[in-house]
């Protein structure tokens, strides 16, 4: 009996087959979360636990995700204040998606010509010349005075007594360390960041208490401006706002300015000034009657959107999870359009103007499928032509002509080992939802470790610059120029269902994002799996793109791909005997953070990957 008992308990706990078995025992390495009136989940314990206060305080999810995006700001590894902020939110009362860019831009000077003439292919991977503007502050500040119902007294509440010292992890506190020798460079991050200088070990120990008064400063000015105004009868969004300005018009802008200038940067006052917020409308596809939402192409969210539009024309399910079929459609999926992403993306708000309706007609996606070799990887997978599918003739014919796809013939496998450090630990996620409707899923990144502190501000500068191009030829939508948002890999992600939503989920990554949401959302919809089985399933990951950050080698790795330790040997061979160049790994995926709506119960289930620090508390 005890034999029967195990086979059927593995049997139960093989990904996509568990939840058909709804009343039988399901095995993951963490436990789903389930909450009724709340659920807040992201990257750090004590940031999950900053969002729960605030729930419990009667706060609603833009509030408790204001909270928790303050917090991981405050803690440094993953991103600072002087990052940027994509989200999405459901607003219950309009029954709309809306997107909020708080993506920092270019400052005065940044120009492609400025760069060359630095001898650098790209801007650079860290330090001044790295930033664009501050974002984040903006974009908290925005979410919070629109649709938030506290003040930013009490919200920045937590992250204020987190910079006032918190015991900082193993993992925040042995970075510092590592990378010592490149933030000693910087005269305010050695202050910050090296409270034992002279030691063997300068940066604090695990468990120490890590204090940053010069951060606590800054928000309490915040804090005070905001409290200034009220106390003069001003409303609580006017209030707020006058925090807003504060940071982009005050002294805060002006030391800021000062500093980055200081250490070689570019940001100026007036950058800082004309810096605004964009609301905006976000883009949707519909896969098998569900909507999904990314933000606009300044992000890389619309290459999910892409994937689903062609993949809901092949049956998907019956090649079977995780097959050697089923992998290589996504990964030959997933060339095709994360190349358009590398030709075409770029921010709508100056010219080029980029073929977004083109590249998201589910005619064009019938059209891309027709590339695909369906017995071997492709390693010439370039862009496609979407501008006919706007009745427009495309102004870059000649360009795509020379669009070079070709990949060094070894795999550097320093370069990618360098790279998927800096992604996993430079981004969060940050979801959160509430009984009465409100949904957010946020993305923030910029400013992670090795970060260059900006003056007596406590503030760390986002490094985002770097994925600008500076050859047209490679991108001609996201050369660099002042005022201009790089095109990111930052990519919050809502689905709907019969009007209502179905999901909400982020993962931290760089260009892998879209591929692990993509699979995940593919995990639930297509193989119904649970929430929590979604976040810690096995995925593949394409080297076959052009990276978004890094040095100067972003060249494709063609035919790379990256699969868990688990795969099958005979998947494993099946795929090599069709191109592949397989490497393995335990973990496949960024953290994913993901809110699934049990509308048949009435209740959240919550899903935290099962690695990293992500964290999630439902109530």
């Amino acid at each position: 009996m005890k034999k029967l008992i195990l086979v059927v308990h593995l049997f139960v706990s093989i990904p996509g087959f568990s939840q058909s078995f709804n009343n039988l025992p399901v095995t993951t390495q963490k436990p789903p979360l389930h909450g009724k009136h709340w659920m807040a989940v992201t990257g750090k314990p004590l940031a999950a636990t900053a969002g729960a206060l605030i729930f419990a305080k009667g706060g609603n999810a833009i509030d408790a995700s204001c909270a928790m995006l303050a917090s991981t700001c405050t803690m440094f590894d993953v991103l600072s204040w002087g990052g940027e902020t994509q989200a999405l939110i459901y607003n219950p009362k309009t029954k709309k998606v809306i997107a909020i860019n708080a993506l920092g831009v270019a400052p005065t000077g940044a120009t492609a010509d400025f760069f060359k003439s630095k001898g650098m292919n790209y801007p650079p991977q860290y330090g001044p010349l790295a930033a664009v503007t501050p974002g984040t502050p903006g974009g908290l500040m925005t979410m919070l005075a629109e649709y938030g119902t506290m003040s930013l007294k009490e919200v920045l509440a937590p992250a204020m007594q987190l910079a006032d010292g918190y015991p900082i992890e193993a993992q925040t506190a042995n970075s510092f360390e590592a990378q010592k020798a490149r933030l000693k460079e910087w005269p305010y991050s050695k202050a910050v960041f090296f409270p034992h200088l002279g030691e063997k070990r300068e940066a604090p120990e695990a468990g120490e208490i890590f204090r940053q008064p010069d951060l606590l400063a800054t928000l309490q000015k915040l804090v005070d401006a905001e409290q200034k105004k009220k106390k003069k009868g001003k409303t609580r969004k006017e209030a707020i706002y006058a925090a807003y300005d504060k940071f982009y018009k005050g002294d805060i802008a002006k030391e800021f300015a000062r500093s980055c200038q200081e250490q070689g940067g570019l940001v100026t006052e007036q950058d800082l000034a004309n810096w605004k917020v964009i609301t905006e409308e976000p883009l949707m596809v519909n896969y098998k009657g569900i909507e999904v939402y990314k933000m606009q192409q300044w992000t890389q969210g619309p290459v999910m959107l892409q994937a689903l539009n062609m993949l809901e024309n092949i049956d998907l399910k019956s090649m079977g999870f995780n097959s050697a079929k089923y992998i290589h459609t996504l990964y030959q999926v997933m060339n095709l359009t994360f190349a358009d992403r590398d030709f075409y993306y770029g921010d709508p708000y100056f010219a080029p103007e980029e073929p977004i309706k083109g590249l998201l007609s589910k005619e064009y996606a019938k059209e891309r499928i027709k590339a695909i070799n369906w017995e071997r990887n492709d390693t010439k997978a370039s862009p496609g032509d979407p501008y006919p599918y706007e009745g427009k003739i495309n102004p870059y014919k000649e360009v795509l002509k020379e669009w070079n796809t070709a990949s060094r013939e070894t795999y550097t496998k320093t370069l990618s080992e360098d790279y998927l450090h800096q992604v996993f630990l430079g981004t969060t996620s940050v979801e959160a939802a509430d009984k009465e409707g409100w949904v957010v899923s946020i993305t923030p990144s910029g400013g992670w470790n090795p970060a260059c502190i900006a003056g007596k501000t406590g503030i760390g500068m986002s490094q985002r610059m770097q994925s600008f191009v500076t050859n047209p030829k490679e991108n001609p939508y996201n050369v660099v120029e002042p005022g201009k948002r790089p095109r990111v890999t930052l990519t919050p992600t809502l689905a709907l269902k019969d009007g209502k939503p179905f999901l909400s989920f982020a993962v931290q990554g760089g260009d892998t994002q879209d591929q692990n949401l993509l699979q995940f959302f593919l995990d639930m919809v297509e193989f119904n799996m649970t929430v929590q089985e979604a976040t810690e399933a096995p995925n593949i990951n394409t080297d076959q793109l052009r990276l978004s950050l890094g040095g100067d080698d972003r060249s494709p790795k063609n035919g790379n791909i990256l699969l868990h330790d688990s795969t099958p040997p005979y998947v494993r061979k099946e795929l090599q005997g069709m191109g592949y160049k397989i490497r393995f790994d335990d973990r496949t995926s960024g953290p994913i953070n993901a809110i699934y709506f049990d509308w048949k119960h009435g209740s959240f289930w919550g899903g935290s990957s099962n690695h990293g620090e992500d964290y999630g508390i439902g109530w």
